[in-house]
């Protein structure tokens, strides 16, 4: 397939981690615009629901809901296994469910330190090997991580989550070595600094934003619906020949110093 062909989604079943709100929620429905079944996933269940209502309102396509725990490997497995009985495996993974955690390094608590590698890095972890044999015996499927600009950048107060962001450009490097024979392609989108719910208390803090516009080429902050063009990519076949890639989208901020 080519042209604009290669990116239309049509019956292809996406699951997004951490969908009900936020750059999840962006990518879930963009991805349902393309054409995608989406499975919109969180914590709360009646969020998730209303989020999956809404996108299907707002898109015209079907989507769904589940709720399990990312960081628990046996509620992993039962999530998956409900929804391949339900649908089949997921053609699409989008690993997004994350957390951000913030103090000195000499002040980082075990508690943080375990709670940012299980959300961030752990859950991507085993969604992929859970979903893995699925897409191996079908011979296709798009598994999409979430890095960050802190995948390749350091700051002040978060070591400790730009270590998982790290580690998660290496896991999309290992996926495609072991997936990529089977048909699968395994890539990470990484955003630089969007304006979402969780961001709100930076964004309106007028130093801090001061700081990433003038630091962001772009001269602003993002959007969720930046990410969008760059998911519905790499969750296509358009991408079928990009394997162990991470796509930074950041408004030039990982291109300069």
């Amino acid at each position: 397939m080519s042209g604009l062909g290669a990116f239309d989604l049509t019956g292809r079943l996406a699951l997004v981690t951490g969908s009900s709100q936020g750059i999840g929620y962006a990518l879930a429905a963009g991805l349902a615009e393309a054409g995608a079944t989406v499975i919109v996933h969180g914590r709360d269940a009646a969020k998730a629901a209303a989020a999956a209502s809404a996108i299907a309102e707002r898109t015209g396509t079907a989507a769904r809901s589940a709720v399990f725990d990312v960081t628990d490997t046996a509620a992993v497995d039962a999530g998956i296994t409900a929804i391949e009985e339900a649908f089949g495996t997921p053609d699409i993974l989008i690993n997004n469910a994350g957390i951000q955690r913030r103090a000195p390094i000499v002040e980082f608590s075990d508690t943080d330190w375990h709670d940012l590698i299980a959300t961030n890095l752990t859950s991507a972890f085993a969604l992929s090997r859970r979903v893995a044999p699925g897409m191996i015996a079908r011979g296709s499927g798009k598994l999409i991580q979430i890095g960050s600009v802190q995948s390749q950048l350091g700051r002040p107060s978060i070591a400790p989550y730009a270590a998982t962001k790290g580690a998660i450009v290496m896991l999309t490097k290992g996926l495609c070595a072991d997936l990529a024979p089977h048909g699968v392609q395994a890539n990470a989108l990484a955003p630089g600094y969007i304006r979402t719910e969780l961001t709100r208390a930076l964004v309106d803090d007028e130093e801090f934003s001061g700081w990433v516009r003038t630091r962001t080429p772009a001269g602003r902050w993002g959007e969720t619906g930046d990410l969008v063009g760059a998911a519905v990519f790499l969750a296509s076949s358009a991408s079928d020949f990009v394997n162990g890639q991470t796509l930074y989208v950041d408004g030039g901020m990982t291109a300069v110093v």
